[in-house]
């Protein structure tokens, strides 16, 4: 019972005030041994996979059809790979597979524990912005990164495998899937994510560093886009299991 809790039984809605989504390339072969053997990674020209760091406010997180009142708000970190999945019905769905989750309040991490496998931690979180710049920093998480608010004659990074924001853009993220994997019951649980006026726009990194990206598997990565969004709202469904035979 406990552990059924945890495959979103429920839909749940919620509003993004803002998501800014950091997208890292790495050569597949460095990221082909942390995702769970059922997925497979969703790259580019069959060299590059993706790792998005997506940083999200979020209001009135609630059951979906819930009043306002009863929702919650708060500050995700999440540190995601971009896989693809194909279901029982041979269809391929592109997706996102999370390997940590951060949240600036302990509510939302128990609530968070408690009805998904995304394994919430807690840690702290300050944003400051000016005319110019905004920055968004956690000492807990070691992370920091600031952003220009122009938004012209914007360019990718030198580092970014993509040509034009076009291309980038299929990797910004969210995508309609997250997939959470059970290799020894042999099942993929499937949340889809529902979205009106998706538009990412894109943003100039000033300047970043994420602890989490400095780690062996990670410590490669290059920059490949940043975008955000605004003013979304946003709904998942119920989670969907299959099970494999």
């Amino acid at each position: 019972m406990i552990s059924s809790l945890k495959n979103h039984p429920f839909p749940v809605e919620a509003f993004f005030e803002r998501s800014l989504v950091l997208t890292f390339a790495l050569h597949k072969e460095q990221l082909s041994g942390l995702i769970p053997r059922k997925l497979t990674l969703d790259t580019f020209h069959d060299e590059w996979a993706f790792l998005a760091v997506a940083m999200v406010q979020t209001n009135s997180l609630r059951p979906k059809g819930f009043p306002k009142i009863l929702g919650n708000d708060f500050f995700l970190i999440g540190y995601r790979v971009f896989v693809r999945y194909q279901n029982l019905a041979g269809k391929n769905l592109r997706g996102l597979f999370i390997l940590k989750s951060e949240t600036d309040k302990r509510k939302m991490q128990y609530l968070g524990n408690v009805f998904t496998h995304y394994n919430y931690t807690t840690t702290d979180i300050k944003i400051t912005e000016d005319d110019q710049l905004k920055t968004i920093k956690s000492n807990r998480s070691n992370f920091k990164v600031t952003v220009s608010k122009e938004k012209k004659d914007l360019v990718l990074p030198e580092s970014s495998p993509f040509d034009s924001w076009k291309e980038a853009r299929r990797f910004a993220g969210p995508l309609p899937f997250t997939f959470t994997c059970n290799d020894h019951n042999k099942s993929v649980l499937i949340i889809e994510g529902v979205r009106n006026n998706w538009k990412p726009d894109p943003v100039q990194v000033v300047d970043y560093s994420f602890d989490f990206l400095n780690r062996s598997a990670f410590n490669t990565a290059k920059l490949a886009s940043t975008f955000e969004v605004r003013n979304i709202p946003y709904h998942w469904k119920k989670g969907k299991l299959e099970t494999w035979q």
